[in-house]
């Protein structure tokens, strides 16, 4: 049996659910919970606590109370069946007495898998793969690449002129986009776990790589920031390295050591806002899974470009890129885009040293 409209609606919410605690929950995944009561009236919903605290289906029960009974768990991934920090949230179902549990995501690791199973075999009705697609691009997409390739996901932010400029000619670059857009960076960097970029853009523009609400303030929960500098060149008074934030100085080699090393700190979600040779070396390895990109209407006709060389000499070489989504930001516009996957390379030297300065 597939689902209901109000159960859609209700996967929909869960969807919103889990998107408002992505960049709090690594390196669990962003669930988002909702249950409705037997006549189909919502009566509990959760998401994801930080580590150590409980998953979207128990803070969805708790709120529910005894309103759970015979009613349906509408859920973004299939609930647990493993004890870790938190017990198996399959038996908590179980325990509330839901009769239906509708799933988007299958669970995809072997340790936590076998929810679905053990809630079948005790008579729930259980629904798989329930808008999975969308749930798979949304908030568990950090987590599942995690998953599937044992790295972050890479969001690349970057803010350039129609032409695709990111400085004039006399390098001046503050402020290329208006206030809406710098307030979105600020609302992209809070669902990230980690902020990247290269000592060149460290040295020339000083950034304190802080999330700030619209006064100014930093929010009480900072990514960690991370600056890419493998000679040593960051000064002891650069603002990242201020109480307001952690902060990693990494001298990784490549594009693929740095993000086995931030992976390693259970960051999945990394927002790279390096300079243009920098995206270029992600971008070439193939490790940017998103871009986010700011576009103001100038043209300055010169310039320091959106990326660095990508070693394509030909139109059909090009680096392919599907538009996902396209946003006006004030004045400027916003174009969420992943990029066309490809086997091998973008060009560029075989060991991927070319990281950036």
């Amino acid at each position: 049996m597939s689902a209901t409209p109000v159960e859609l609606a209700a996967m929909a919410r869960a969807r919103e659910l889990a998107a408002g605690v992505l960049g709090t929950t690594s390196p669990n995944p962003a669930v988002g919970a909702v249950v409705l009561a037997a006549d189909g009236t919502p009566v509990g919903e959760g998401a994801t606590a930080p580590p150590g605290g409980p998953h979207a289906e128990i803070r969805a029960l708790a709120r529910a109370g005894d309103r759970a009974r015979g009613g349906t768990a509408v859920v973004t991934l299939e609930p647990c069946a493993h004890t870790g920090r938190t017990g198996p949230c399959a038996d908590a179902l179980l325990a509330a007495g839901v009769a239906r549990v509708v799933i988007a995501v299958p669970e995809p690791t072997s340790l936590a898998g076998g929810g679905a199973e053990r809630l079948r075999a005790a008579g729930v009705d259980v629904v798989l793969g329930v808008e999975q697609a969308q749930a798979e691009d949304g908030a568990l997409a950090a987590w599942l690449t995690g998953v599937r390739e044992q790295r972050p996901q890479v969001v690349w932010k970057a803010a350039g002129t129609l032409d695709g400029r990111v400085a004039a000619a006399d390098g001046s670059s503050r402020w290329v986009t208006g206030p809406e857009a710098r307030a979105a960076v600020h609302r992209l960097r809070a669902t990230c776990d980690a902020v990247v970029v290269g000592s060149g853009t460290a040295l020339a523009d000083d950034p304190q790589l802080t999330v700030r609400d619209a006064a100014g303030r930093n929010a009480g929960r900072q990514p960690l920031r991370v600056v890419l500098d493998r000679r040593g060149r960051l000064p002891g008074t650069a603002r990242v390295r201020d109480d307001a934030a952690p902060t990693l100085v990494s001298t990784a080699a490549t594009p693929r050591d740095l993000l086995a090393e931030l992976f390693a700190r259970d960051v999945r979600r990394v927002l790279l806002e390096g300079g243009p040779t920098l995206a270029a070396a992600f971008l070439r390895d193939g490790l940017v899974d998103e871009a986010v990109v700011h576009l103001a209407p100038r043209l300055l006709g010169a310039g320091a470009s959106l990326v660095g060389d990508l070693g394509i000499t030909t139109i059909g070489d090009a680096l392919s890129l599907t538009v996902v989504d396209v946003t006006r930001l004030g004045g400027d516009v916003e174009l969420r885009l992943r990029p066309t996957r490809h086997t091998g390379r973008v060009g560029g030297s075989a060991d991927g040293r070319a990281v950036g300065s």
